[in-house]
C-alpha cells in the first residue's frame, strides 16, 4: 500500500536524479513520484535551471537532455505559489524549499544540504535525505 505524500525535492537531490540515475537520491525521487504529489515553486525551478545550465555538467549529461528533465519536472509537478515567505533557514539560499513546504503543504523535503537536514522536523514537515526517504 503506497502512502500519499507531498514532497518538495532539493535542488541537489534534482541534479543527482539526473546525473546519476541509478543512484539513492534518483531511487527516492522515483518512489516520491509513485507515492505522491511533487512540489515547486517558481524560485525553486529557476534555482534547478541555473544550476543545471552550468558547463560543468556537459561531460555528464547533454544541454538538451537537461533542458528535457527541466521541462518534464516542471510537468509532473505541481507548482506552489508562495503566499508566505520564510527566514528560518541559516543558509537564507534555502529558505525556498522551506516556502515551497509550508506554501504546498507538503510532508517531506528530500534534501542532501545538511542546512535543511539539521531542521527536522519543521513545522510538521520532515525534512529527510534520499535514503531516509526510501527507508522510512
Amino acid at each position: 500500500m503506497s502512502i500519499f505524500t507531498r514532497v518538495v525535492a532539493d535542488t541537489n537531490v534534482l541534479v543527482s536524479q539526473l546525473i546519476l540515475p541509478r543512484s539513492v537520491p534518483a531511487q527516492a525521487m522515483r518512489k516520491a513520484e509513485l507515492e505522491g504529489c511533487l512540489l515547486f515553486s517558481e524560485a525553486t525551478m529557476y534555482e534547478l535551471a541555473d544550476v543545471l545550465a552550468r558547463s560543468k555538467f556537459d561531460p555528464y549529461v547533454t544541454r538538451e537532455n537537461r533542458k528535457s528533465f527541466i521541462q518534464r519536472f516542471g510537468q509532473i509537478a505541481q507548482l506552489v505559489p508562495i503566499i508566505q515567505l520564510i527566514r528560518e533557514c541559516r543558509d537564507p539560499k534555502d529558505d525556498k524549499f522551506l516556502e515551497a513546504a509550508l506554501n504546498g503543504s507538503a510532508d517531506v523535503i528530500i534534501t542532501g544540504d545538511e542546512d535543511l537536514l539539521t531542521m527536522h522536523p519543521w513545522r510538521g514537515v520532515a525534512v529527510m535525505s534520499p535514503s531516509g526517504y526510501l527507508t522510512r
